[in-house]
C-alpha cells in the first residue's frame, strides 16, 4: 500500500477538487459568451422558495438584499409565473426530456443581466428591479436549458435560438420595449442574438416551416455543421442570407 505525506495528500486533494470542478461545468451555456461560468454563490441565502407545478420544479434563491422587498417579491412571482409558463411550453418544442428541476438564483455579485448553465439562471437583481417587465429573460435563459448542447455549436446559432423562443413564446416583449430589430445591410447572420433571431423567423415564414426545430436537434445531437442548412434547405446559410437580405419582411 502507497503511503503519502501530508504535502503529497494535500496536492492529490487540490487536483480532484479542480477535476470535479471542471466538469460541473463543462456544460455551460451563457447568455454572454464572454461572461464567467455560472457559479453556485457561496453565501448565505436570504429566502429560497421550492415551487412545482406538474413535471417541473423551480428552486427560487434569493442572495440580494435589495431583492427582499416587496418590490422584489413583487418581481419574484411574476418570474415565477414566467417560468411555469414558457418552460414546459419550450420543452414541449424543443427537447421533451429537458431538466425536470430549475434553479433561479438572484445574485448580487453578477453584474451582467443573467446567464445560465447546469439548469441554474444566475440573475443580477439590479436589472430586474430597474427593468420588471423584462420577464422574458426568464424565456431566453430557460431555453438555454431547453437547448442543453454540449458540443461545439457557434455562438450566434445558439443565442439566435433563445431570443427565436423569446419572441415566439415570450410572455410580454412589448412591456419590456423589446422587439426584433428592422434590417439593415450591415448586419449578418452571425450577428446572434436578436439579429440571428429575425433571420431565423424570416426562414420559418419563407423558406422552411420548423427550421429552428431541426436547427435546435441538429445543434443538441452534435451533428450540426455548414451542411446541416443545405440539408434542410437546399441552400447554404450564405445563400439563405443573400436572399433574406434581398426582400427581409417578415
Amino acid at each position: 500500500m502507497k503511503i503519502l505525506n501530508n504535502s503529497m495528500k494535500v496536492f492529490v486533494l487540490m487536483a480532484t477538487a479542480m477535476t470535479l470542478t471542471s466538469a460541473c461545468y463543462k456544460n455551460k451555456l451563457a447568455d454572454d459568451q464572454d461572461q464567467p461560468q455560472a457559479k453556485p454563490v457561496f453565501h448565505d441565502y436570504l429566502s429560497q422558495d421550492s415551487v412545482t407545478k406538474g413535471s417541473y420544479t423551480l428552486i427560487f434563491t434569493n442572495y440580494s438584499p435589495d431583492f427582499a422587498t416587496d418590490a422584489g417579491n413583487k418581481v419574484k412571482d411574476r418570474m415565477i409565473d414566467a417560468f411555469f409558463k414558457v418552460y414546459p411550453e419550450e420543452a414541449s418544442i424543443y427537447n421533451p426530456k429537458t431538466a425536470i428541476k430549475v434553479h433561479f438564483n438572484i445574485d448580487p455579485s453578477y453584474t451582467g443581466v443573467a446567464e445560465t448553465g447546469n439548469a441554474i439562471v444566475r440573475i443580477n437583481p439590479k436589472w430586474m428591479l430597474a427593468t420588471p417587465t423584462d420577464l422574458d429573460v426568464v424565456t431566453h435563459e430557460v431555453m438555454h436549458i431547453v437547448q442543453a448542447y454540449t458540443g461545439s455549436n457557434p455562438g450566434w446559432l445558439v443565442e439566435g435560438i433563445a431570443d427565436y423562443a423569446r419572441y415566439t413564446l415570450g410572455v410580454d416583449n412589448a412591456a419590456a420595449g423589446w422587439s426584433l430589430p428592422d434590417y439593415s445591410a450591415d448586419q449578418n447572420y452571425t450577428g446572434s442574438y436578436r439579429i440571428t433571431a429575425r433571420f431565423l423567423v424570416w426562414l420559418d415564414k419563407h423558406v422552411k416551416a420548423g427550421i429552428v426545430k431541426d436547427l435546435n436537434a441538429a445543434c443538441r445531437d452534435n451533428t450540426y455543421s455548414d451542411q446541416t442548412w443545405k440539408t434542410l434547405t437546399g441552400k447554404t446559410v450564405d445563400e439563405l442570407w443573400a436572399a433574406y437580405s434581398k426582400n427581409p419582411a417578415l
